[in-house]
């Protein structure tokens, strides 16, 4: 099975970031199905190496082009002497964090590494170097899509959508429409297809206000827009339901009937997603032209350079990263092979196939 050649940015210098993925790639049996590639600096890596004690070799290289496949590979992105201040943000912190991403996401749009891992970067030292989005997702939204995507966290079979992101909580209802409440469900539609291999995915929509509004009780999004735009998909072939109010979904176990659902903002559906897989949980960036995931989990500058950070959900990232290219592929391989198409028509009896203090080093 041919590996696939997975990128990695390193996030903020001074965070958990490097912590997590030195003991990830240390484990066993990792590189006999990816080829790691951490973009950033060999100086940077053996300094965190060396808080960890973790004993691995590395191979430094300029580019991916370089690749040697059963190492892992450091591109250096810089050369500089390095400022760094564990478990604190900083200018330097956010500053090569923006270097490493953007090296990787180089290499991705030139189709040198088949995905994306990024490690946790902090909001206020990036910044503070001058990096003008919000977060990752809003940055690869912009280099790697048409200018829309689809946050969606993913653990197992449970994956939850954001229909908005990073949005102050008196802007969500104003940002939401039936446009865009049909586009988001069409991404999660296509990822869930695509991405994820299930064919005819089953989609949950909850609902904005308490209760789901009540009928128009209690706020009128529900009636406007969310339910106007399910009824419309519904008619194009989209098997979704809802809306359903959050709090009931998620207490009486809904949420296990369907392959996705969408919430309408962050916390809405971050904070059961937490309850249910925090420490394995993935976020996943939908909708780009490249696969991103990340751990679901920041900086946590509070217990950086102690080697205390758990990895699982770094290495949760890693193995989605890897699926989700690798179902990529096996997609456009069956849609665009004729042959392909016509003995799955076969095996499955049907007409057609149909259509996630400072140190210098």
């Amino acid at each position: 099975m041919e590996k696939m050649k997975i990128g990695i940015s390193i996030g903020d210098i001074n965070g958990i970031g490097l912590e997590v993925i030195l003991k990830t790639l240390a484990s066993p049996g990792i590189l006999n199905f990816c080829v790691p590639v951490i973009y950033g600096s060999s100086k940077v890596v053996s300094y965190h190496k060396n808080i960890t004690g973790i004993d691995f070799q590395y191979q430094q290289i300029r580019s991916a082009n370089q690749l040697v496949t059963d190492r892992v590979n450091v591109v250096n992105c810089w050369q500089d002497n390095v400022n760094i201040t564990i478990g604190k943000p900083s200018e330097s912190g956010g500053l090569y964090a923006i270097k490493s991403l953007e090296g990787a996401v180089a290499e991705l749009k030139a189709g040198m590494i088949d995905a994306l891992v990024t490690a946790p970067i902090n909001k206020y030292a990036m910044q503070m170097a001058g990096f003008p989005f919000p977060g990752h997702t809003e940055y690869l939204t912009q280099e790697l899509s048409n200018g829309d995507s689809l946050m969606l966290m993913v653990n197992d079979k449970l994956r939850i959508a954001l229909a908005t992101n990073h949005l102050p909580i008196d802007n969500v209802a104003g940002a939401i429409d039936k446009g865009l409440l049909m586009r988001k469900i069409l991404m999660l539609n296509d990822s869930l297809r695509k991405d994820f291999g299930v064919e005819r995915p089953v989609i949950a929509v909850l609902g904005l206000n308490p209760h789901a509004s009540d009928s128009g009780v209690i706020g009128d999004e529900e009636e406007k827009y969310i339910r106007p735009a399910i009824e419309d998909l519904k008619v194009k072939g989209i098997l979704v339901n809802g809306p359903f109010p959050a709090d009931g979904f998620f207490g009486s176990g809904q949420h296990v009937k369907y392959d996705g659902i969408l919430a309408m903002y962050h916390d809405q559906g971050l904070i059961p997603f937490k309850l249910l897989s925090f420490g394995s949980g993935v976020n996943y960036t939908a909708g780009l032209s490249g696969v991103r995931t990340s751990p679901d989990h920041g900086t946590a500058y509070d217990i950086a350079g102690k080697n205390e950070a758990d990895p699982s959900s770094f290495r949760q990232a890693l193995y989605q990263a890897v699926d989700i290219s690798r179902n990529r592929k096996d997609y456009v391989e069956m849609h665009q092979n004729p042959m392909v198409k016509k003995r799955n028509r076969l095996t499955e009896g049907e007409d057609e196939v149909l259509p996630e203090e400072a140190q210098t080093v």
